[in-house]
């Protein structure tokens, strides 16, 4: 895949200095589904545990194996098609998860669900690593961090409508149903990109730079260290907030906390979108700061709604406009090599996803669900220094000229 931008406009594509809005829109929603299809077992966990007879903890590692079929193969398979073309590849990758969401709402067994959630997130792996790069393709130079903040709006929009949406009809209607939804947007998704996505051809194979090789440009190795911690703490919190929740009295109340956290998440984005070819660093210091004093108010072991909501509240300021920070961090610092720095910045935002699912089930089986949020609280700590001490490469305080 390649980031640099065509010297002819493909086919559809709109005029220089205007935002193709119907393509970037199908990219959201990809990025809705990829998201949606990451998370919505969070919400669902009680529901999902009683009906594969497992645990919640064990239930929760659907996430963990989507997280690990995204950290093994994204790198190898973006290397392997980055000769397909850009709309050929996403519609693969589109019909992974109407395959992969079609058979885990069928599925009763817990082996078969995971085969298919790691499924799933194979095809996440293809999907993110194409979708930063595809969206600043669309757009011209100026325009950039606006379409690549359209694009990601996907993934608060899954945090703030999607998950509660999800967990209320998975509530209702039984989480089958839920993810049988998400299999019908996906088969309107592949039509819609068909028709109003436009294309761009793949790398010639003697173009095509080693993808490690950008982690030795200046700034990368910052971004991706941020990127793998950052994760890590938000997902160890996420991934067993219901039953967080739980613990805090507010069980009954899961979908609306999530609401809250999510419409937080819509107003980050949006900030974040006007904002960032400016303020890229002071944003995510503010994000850093922002979801430690919603853990901090999570980490209270009192039955005080208003507490809760707050924590959601703060929580979703600081975390909507994450990944777009981020991706244009690593794709600014990568400059020639922001192609491979994207695949890792995927690999390594997966790997710690992975990592958080796993930690948070054995924080949650050893020291409770207090401990969720506090443990975001710690590693929050390296992730803000190094933010603060990447200062003239991957966060610098000024957009360098031409980048």
């Amino acid at each position: 895949m390649t980031t640099q931008t065509p010297t002819t406009a493909p086919a559809g594509a709109e005029p220089v200095g205007r935002l193709p809005l119907s393509a970037l829109l199908a990219l959201a929603t990809a990025v809705f589904i990829t998201s949606l299809t990451e998370t919505l077992p969070a919400g669902l966990l009680p529901q999902l545990s009683a009906d594969l007879h497992v645990s919640e903890s064990a239930t929760g590692q659907t996430v963990t194996v989507y997280a690990i079929g995204t950290a093994l193969t994204a790198i190898p398979l973006t290397a392997a098609t980055a000769g397909w073309s850009r709309k050929r590849l996403l519609q693969t990758a589109v019909a992974g998860f109407t395959a992969a969401n079609t058979v885990t709402a069928l599925s009763s067994h817990y082996p078969l669900t995971m085969v298919a959630r790691f499924v799933a997130g194979v095809a996440a792996g293809l999907a993110w690593a194409l979708l930063a790069g595809y969206a600043r393709r669309l757009a011209p130079p100026q325009l950039q961090g606006r379409a690549l903040a359209i694009a990601m709006a996907g993934i608060p929009l899954a945090l703030s409508l999607g998950v509660p949406a999800g967990t209320f009809l998975g509530t209702a209607l039984g989480w089958r149903t839920a993810f049988l939804t998400m299999t019908a947007l996906s088969v309107v998704l592949v039509g819609w990109i068909a028709a109003a996505v436009p294309d761009f051809p793949g790398q010639r194979r003697g173009i095509r730079a080693p993808m490690l090789r950008s982690l030795t440009v200046p700034g990368v190795g910052p971004v991706l260290f941020v990127t793998l911690v950052y994760v890590l703490a938000h997902t160890i919190l996420y991934a067993y907030i219901a039953t967080l929740l739980d613990d805090l009295g507010q069980g009954g109340a899961t979908d609306l906390v999530l609401l809250v956290f999510g419409a937080a998440c819509l107003v980050s984005i949006w900030v974040v979108g006007a904002c960032i070819g400016r303020r890229l660093r002071a944003l995510t210091v503010l994000s850093v700061l922002l979801i430690a004093a919603g853990a901090a108010l999570f980490a209270v072991p009192a039955d005080r709604p208003a507490l809760v909501y707050a924590a959601a509240t703060l929580w979703g300021l600081g975390w909507g406009g994450v990944p777009t920070l981020l991706q244009t961090a690593v794709g600014n610092a990568g400059g020639d090599q922001a192609d491979g720095a994207q695949a890792m910045l995927v690999t390594l935002w997966n790997v710690a996803m992975a990592g958080g699912g796993v930690a948070g089930g054995v924080l949650l089986d050893t020291l409770g669900a207090v401990s969720l949020p506090r443990s975001l609280l710690l590693l929050l700590v390296p992730v803000l220094a190094t933010v603060v001490a990447a200062r003239r490469h991957g966060f610098p305080a000024v957009r360098a000229a031409g980048s």
